[in-house]
């Protein structure tokens, strides 16, 4: 089985995981708060299907995992009605803030399993690469580890990412509930074209070579993915 082809089988479930549990975690806080809306439509489920958007779960991710990208995605957005929350402004900014978490959670728990049954291998750092493949020292690949390592890093990836403060993603959502009522209106309308603008801020990235995602997100990836393996370290007790 060619490397290629393990590193798929390492990086999908990662990242379904991932982006299932974030798109959940948004609808339970949502119901937690008033909104049951998911929780109607059936999205509220583990199930992957409901929430695969055949775009930010397929193509996108697969695209960058063939350039050698840090890969990340996204699923079909969970509904929420920020009218039918308990304090829709605060609502909202608890909501965004769910799904990030979720990914904070899972990268915790992969670093303590990480820690756990792959002792010798906690010292893996962020800097190796974010395309690698962990190997034993024979030289065989080491499927289940590299699949801990990444789950700490894809989710904390995501979870960053979603932070930050861009239509539509979750931090702007968070930003939106801590703007003046002046202000709100207009931050919201951007949350409609929001996709669009995200769109066209990557084309000018590749276009003019800026590369501003890895330069703007990746440095906090690395320096949270290593306090995570920090924790691995502890809990291995090498």
């Amino acid at each position: 089985m060619s490397e290629t082809i393990i590193l798929a089988l390492v990086l999908i479930p990662c990242l379904v995981v991932a982006i299932v549990f974030h798109e959940v975690a948004h609808g339970y806080a949502a119901k937690l708060l008033g909104d049951t809306t998911a929780s109607r439509l059936g999205r509220l489920t583990l199930n992957p299907i409901p929430h695969v958007d055949p775009v930010g779960t397929l193509l996108v991710p697969g695209f960058l995992a063939l350039f050698g990208g840090p890969v990340f995605g996204w699923a079909k957005p969970v509904p929420v009605n920020k009218h039918l929350l308990n304090n829709p402004r605060y609502g909202m900014m608890a909501v965004a803030a769910a799904g990030p978490a979720s990914n904070f959670v899972i990268a915790l728990v992969a670093a303590i399993l990480f820690g756990l049954f792959a002792p010798e291998a906690a010292r893996f750092g962020v800097e190796e690469g974010y395309s690698m493949l962990i190997v034993d020292e024979g030289g065989d690949i080491r499927p289940l580890t590299s699949m801990l390592y990444y789950s700490i890093l894809m989710n904390v990836f995501l979870g960053l990412f979603n932070l930050l403060p861009i239509p539509p993603f979750d931090g702007s959502h968070i930003v939106g509930g801590l703007l003046p009522a002046s202000m709100r209106a207009q931050w919201e309308k951007l949350q409609q074209v929001g996709m669009f603008l995200f769109i066209g801020l990557i084309a000018a990235s590749w276009a003019f070579g800026t590369g501003w995602i890895a330069q703007i997100v990746m440095p906090p990836v690395a320096w949270t993915v290593d306090q995570y393996l920090t924790i691995a370290q502890m809990i291995s007790g090498i």
